[in-house]
C-alpha cells in the first residue's frame, strides 16, 4: 500500500519547492505531514474526504491547513477533496439537499439551478439549512468511514506481508532441514 500511494503521490520536494506554496514557508518542512504511516495517511484520507462535502469555495485549501494543523498527510488530503468536482458535485449536492430536508423534516423542493440574483437570495436561503445539514452528515459519515477502512486495509496488508515472511521463513527452515547431509567418510 506504501508503495502505490508513493508512486501516485507528489514528491515532498516538489510541493516544497512549488512557487504558488512559497508564502507558507517553513510549514512544509515539517515531515509529518508527508509520511505514509497508518495514521497519516488514515487521517489524510479523513480530512480529504470530510472537506470534500463542505460546500466552500477553497476546499483544498481547507484541507490542506487542516492536515497540516492535524499533522496528517497532506498530498493526501487535499487530492481526496477532488472526490467532487465538477462533474460529481450536482448530484452529490443533490442528494445532501434531500437527506438533509428529511433529517430537518423539511419539505423538498425540486430545485433548478440559475446563476441569478434571484437565486441566490431567494431559493439558496431557502433550501441552504437542509442542504447543509445533509452536507455536513455525509462529510462526517465519508471521514469516519475513509478513516476506519483505511486503518482496516493497512492492518490487512501488514498482516499478509507477516504471513508471507513467516511462510517464506519456514519454507527456508524446511528447505534445510531436508537437504541430505553430505557424508564426511571416506571409503
Amino acid at each position: 500500500m506504501r508503495n502505490f500511494l508513493k508512486r501516485v503521490l507528489p514528491e515532498r520536494q516538489h510541493i516544497q519547492q512549488h512557487k504558488r506554496l512559497k508564502f507558507l514557508g517553513n510549514i512544509l518542512h515539517d515531515p509529518e505531514i508527508f509520511h505514509l504511516t497508518r495514521r497519516s495517511t488514515a487521517g489524510g484520507v479523513a480530512t480529504g474526504l470530510f472537506f470534500a462535502f463542505i460546500p466552500v469555495p477553497g476546499q483544498m485549501v481547507l484541507a490542506a491547513l487542516a492536515a497540516i494543523v492535524l499533522r496528517v498527510n497532506l498530498p493526501l488530503s487535499v487530492i481526496l477533496v477532488w472526490i467532487t468536482n465538477p462533474v460529481t458535485i450536482p448530484p452529490l449536492l443533490y442528494l445532501a439537499y434531500k437527506t438533509g430536508a428529511v433529517i430537518l423534516h423539511r419539505p423538498f423542493h425540486p430545485v433548478a439551478f440559475s446563476f441569478t440574483s434571484h437565486w441566490f437570495t431567494e431559493i439558496l436561503l431557502e433550501i441552504w439549512p437542509s442542504l447543509l445539514t445533509g452536507c455536513l452528515l455525509f462529510a462526517v459519515v465519508s471521514a469516519i468511514c475513509g478513516y476506519i477502512a483505511t486503518r482496516v486495509l493497512w492492518r490487512i496488508h501488514i498482516v499478509r506481508r507477516w504471513k508471507a515472511r513467516r511462510a517464506a521463513k519456514l519454507e527456508k527452515a524446511c528447505a534445510k532441514a531436508t537437504v541430505p547431509k553430505e557424508s564426511s567418510e571416506n571409503g
